[in-house]
């Protein structure tokens, strides 16, 4: 037979299980149902947060590609550049992306020492009528890095 004691120690168990899980259920069998659930949601966060780590370190740790982006303003982009390898000219590359786009460049931030960043607020030049998606420019901005970087690897 069990014991009240033991029985009182299970209580307080099930409730502080009850009360971590956010469970409403009053019976055992429910709040050890919803502990499950719990669980089960727990690890499936902890699963996609690894794969958002991952993702985020081969990015990183991609020479090949530079992680870009592009934030959509009210008449404006916010557009930020990093890539762990910079080239002659890449500044240039990307300035003139902004040009083609129809795109001025209101203020710019630039370190290209031995990674090359980029923080860009370019605006649309007034009297143009179409409005610039921002995934064309985040587009434009990473083939003219490409562009430039096969230039600078054919000297």
């Amino acid at each position: 037979m069990v014991s009240r004691e033991h029985k009182r120690v299970l209580h307080e168990k099930l409730q502080l299980l009850r009360s971590v899980t956010n469970s409403q259920a009053l019976s055992k069998t429910s709040i050890i149902v919803d502990a499950s659930k719990y669980i089960e949601d727990l690890k499936k966060k902890v699963e996609k947060l690894n794969r958002d780590i991952a993702c985020q370190r081969s990015i990183v740790h991609d020479i090949s590609s530079p992680l870009v982006t592009v934030e959509a303003l009210e008449k404006s982009f916010l557009v930020s550049v990093f890539s762990k390898e910079s080239c002659p000219g890449m500044t240039v590359a990307v300035l003139e992306a902004f040009e083609e786009l129809g795109l001025n460049v209101l203020e710019a931030r630039v370190s290209c020492a031995d990674t090359f960043r980029l923080e860009a607020v370019g605006g649309e030049i007034e009297g143009e009528v179409e409005i610039v998606d921002p995934n064309v420019v985040k587009q434009a901005v990473v083939r003219a890095i490409k562009n430039c970087r096969e230039s600078d690897e054919d000297f």
